[in-house]
């Protein structure tokens, strides 16, 4: 089963840097995300989400290659490979991986004008070696699907660090 745990951070940059730090520790088999996501609330309130994958370029790109080679049988490769890349585009524009977009957006309301919330789903993880590494980050946490325990073990390494 997978946790959520959503930190916010005083900066957009701090919590890039600590979304970096946990795809470090992913190469080092600490952790296994499902995703990775920073919510950033602009100057005018409006939330902007920064996804770990873009979805609108990754169908693009395999719409234009699959369009073109539905092109090559019809012997207009070039045709073929526009629209299958605009309509690979469209499909990943509304293609929705990990979280929850409209949850994200709404659980990072509660942030104030430029500060930023790492929004992290966690498929397994080695929570003692994690948790203290990322302490150095601080933050606070916004919400878990931690038990009590674990959320209140987080917050206080969060604050020590």
């Amino acid at each position: 089963m997978a946790d959520l745990v959503i930190i916010a951070y005083d900066s957009e940059e701090k919590a890039e840097a600590a979304r970096q730090e946990l795809l470090k520790l992913q190469k080092e088999y600490l952790i296994e995300l499902g995703d990775a996501v920073i919510a950033v609330r602009r100057e005018d309130g409006t939330i902007k989400l920064n996804q770990l994958v873009n979805t609108t370029l990754t169908g693009a790109a395999s719409g234009g290659l699959w369009g073109g080679l539905v092109g090559l049988i019809f012997l207009n490769p070039l045709l073929g490979m526009a629209i299958g890349a605009g309509a690979g585009a469209i499909a990943g524009k509304f293609t929705d991986v990990g979280i929850n977009d409209d949850f994200l957006k709404e659980a990072s309301s509660a942030l104030g004008p430029n500060q930023a919330a790492l929004c992290v789903l966690i498929r397994k993880v080695t929570a003692d070696k994690v948790v203290a590494d990322m302490a150095k980050f601080g933050g606070t946490v916004l919400q878990t699907s931690l038990s009590n325990e674990q959320e209140e073990k987080l917050q206080a390494a969060l604050k020590a660090g």
